[in-house]
């Protein structure tokens, strides 16, 4: 494909994204399963092929991150315990392997900073595990979530108090993104079970949407850094 002709496709690719991500977020607020279950997995398939378009160096690591992010999406839709376990231990590897590859791109110099960034959000994360009903067959992957969120809050924090550059503040708003999502699905899933999840789930998928296509943007802003040192 030409570089003009796969940067005007990926230009398509694009706007079918926030076009289905409009969709689902409709969807998931009048629960329409049917749409749900054909809008949902789009959303992760759509940035493969877009990061498949633009990228210079089309990391694997990036494919399995979004991989786990389809599988995570579709088993978070039915409303029972067994798909909700199966789903967290499938979004706890797309976890582990976000941190890898943040890891990869971005080198912390001074842990200092990433320390002070990292302990209030463990203080936050684990208060709120600390009053909700968690149950026991997921006890230990939410602790080990709840670790992982604020080593990632540290990381984004601490790079753009140290550098604020377009690379660190795409990763910042992508973790704060990430972030606010994993509470909003925490309050759903674990404190407001009993209620009515109209509004909680499309804010949910509003800030999955948003996140995964900032992080999207983060790694090619990495790669093209690369390139040009």
């Amino acid at each position: 494909m030409k570089i003009r002709d796969q940067y005007n496709f990926g230009k398509i690719i694009v706007v079918i994204y926030f076009i289905n991500a409009i969709i689902e977020v409709f969807a998931e607020f009048y629960s329409n399963k049917f749409l749900i279950y054909l809008t949902k997995p789009l959303i992760p398939f759509l940035l493969m092929v877009l990061y498949f378009c633009y990228s210079s160096k089309k990391q694997i690591l990036f494919f399995i991150i979004l991989f786990f992010s389809l599988i995570t999406n579709l088993l978070f839709i039915p409303s029972n315990e067994k798909c909700l376990f199966y789903g967290v231990i499938s979004f706890t590897f797309h976890r582990i392997f976000l941190l890898i590859l943040i890891f990869k791109i971005v080198k912390i110099k001074d842990y200092v900073p990433f320390f002070l960034s990292t302990l209030p959000l463990l203080f936050i994360f684990f208060y709120l595990f600390a009053a909700s009903d968690v149950p026991k067959n997921s006890y230990y992957l939410i602790v080990f979530h709840n670790l992982m969120a604020a080593v990632l809050g540290g990381v984004a924090i601490s790079n753009y108090t140290m550098n604020d550059d377009k690379q660190n503040s795409l990763l910042l708003i992508s973790v704060l993104l990430f972030l606010g999502l994993q509470l909003v699905v925490y309050i759903e899933k674990y404190y407001l079970t009993e209620l009515h999840s109209q509004y909680l789930r499309p804010l949910a998928m509003t800030l999955n949407i948003l996140a995964f296509f900032v992080f999207y943007k983060f790694v090619i802003e990495s790669e093209k850094t690369i390139q040009q040192q």
